[in-house]
């Protein structure tokens, strides 16, 4: 049986910080893939993501994914309702990402940057519209 993930409760302010930090990292990975950064373009993609989650969560669960395992915050993505849904197809493709990125030695495809950064950028999106209604 699986462990619930930990967690750490989220204020209304810290659901608009999260929001914030994604928008200022998907905004960086689309300046850095214009650079032709795809590395940190990438890995600045999969910062907003995981921001966005923090942010989703906190607004409709109250709570955020506190686990050294990313793919912990799936699991309260599939909780916080569309929103989190939404949030949780984008970084389901983003996380496995990550590991390349940041601590392996191959580049990373232009291609493959500019789909991660439309992603961050979706969920962004979404972490913006959650926060203008945290309370």
């Amino acid at each position: 049986m699986a462990r619930p993930p930990r967690t750490k409760p989220v204020s209304a302010a810290q659901v608009r910080s999260f929001a914030s930090k994604a928008e200022e990292f998907a905004a960086a990975a689309a300046s850095d893939l214009k650079a032709g950064r795809c590395i940190a373009a990438t890995s600045l993609a999969i910062h907003a993501g995981i921001n966005s989650a923090d942010a989703v969560c906190g607004a409709r669960l109250g709570q955020r994914a506190a686990g050294e395992d990313h793919d912990q915050v799936l699991v309260l993505l599939g909780q916080a309702g569309p929103d989190g849904t939404e949030v949780g197809r984008h970084l389901r493709r983003l996380l496995p990402l990550k590991t390349k990125a940041e601590y392996e030695p191959d580049d990373i495809a232009r291609t493959v940057a500019a789909k991660a950064v439309e992603r961050a950028r979706r969920c962004a999106a979404v972490a913006r519209r959650v926060a203008s209604t945290a309370r």
